[in-house]
């Protein structure tokens, strides 16, 4: 597992915004556009607030969720409002949101276009996700209805979720797509959660989801 530890949460946000900046300007030193992979939640908010001050062609940025909750975009838990709020403000503001979401009643309505509105920004260039203490990442749940579709190396590239516990169904960009990042980052804090991606190299996928993609991504934490 590479970890990298840091002094504080203030130095972890403000290294990670500088190498996630720096791996997307790279991609477009030989491409037209990068696509930058971001979750919601609250961990990652200092982070958007020091990338968001970087300076450089955020024009050719297309932001993607990781997951999303199936409600409006405008809804107080949309993962796209949040990210409108947080990330796409300054230089950022700038960068083209890709919302994982369509009005239709369920996600599985939705899923063959937005797939197909997908498929054009993948292989994704740089990915920045959460994981949870049950070891969750994106909206790859333990116990989640569609979870072993999600986990498999055909999987297709969107997939929807529902657990126990959840208050919205969601949607999931799937473990293949995750893995197949260019870059991909996990970060987390606390040690609760520090033991639990210890405690995840142990598991199965189906224990603990993050572990899908525990090999090729880079751990970032901050007591």
């Amino acid at each position: 597992m590479n970890l990298i530890e840091y002094a504080d949460r203030d130095m972890m946000a403000i290294d990670l915004a500088n190498q996630l900046a720096g791996e997307l300007n790279a991609v477009l030193q030989h491409q037209d556009r990068a696509t930058l992979v971001v979750p919601g939640g609250t961990t990652p908010g200092p982070i958007f607030d020091d990338l968001c001050d970087v300076e450089f062609d955020w024009d050719r940025i297309d932001v993607l969720l990781s997951d999303e909750r199936w409600v409006p975009q405008d809804h107080p838990r949309s993962n796209a409002r949040l990210i409108r709020d947080r990330l796409l403000t300054g230089h950022a503001g700038k960068a083209r949101l890709f919302p994982l979401y369509l009005p239709t009643a369920t996600p599985e309505e939705a899923i063959p276009e937005l797939a197909a509105q997908l498929t054009p920004f993948l292989p994704i260039s740089v990915a920045l996700l959460g994981m949870g203490e049950d070891m969750h990442t994106a909206s790859l749940f333990p116990r989640g209805d569609n979870l072993r579709l999600a986990l498999d190396s055909h999987a297709p590239l969107l997939v929807p979720m529902q657990a126990e516990g959840l208050e919205e169904q969601r949607i999931t960009l799937s473990a293949r797509v995750l893995r197949n990042a260019l870059n991909l980052h996990i970060v987390i804090t606390g040690d609760d959660k520090k033991e639990a991606v210890m405690r995840a190299e142990h598991l199965s996928p189906e224990e603990a989801p993050v572990k899908a993609i525990l090999d090729t991504a880079t751990i970032h934490w901050a007591k």
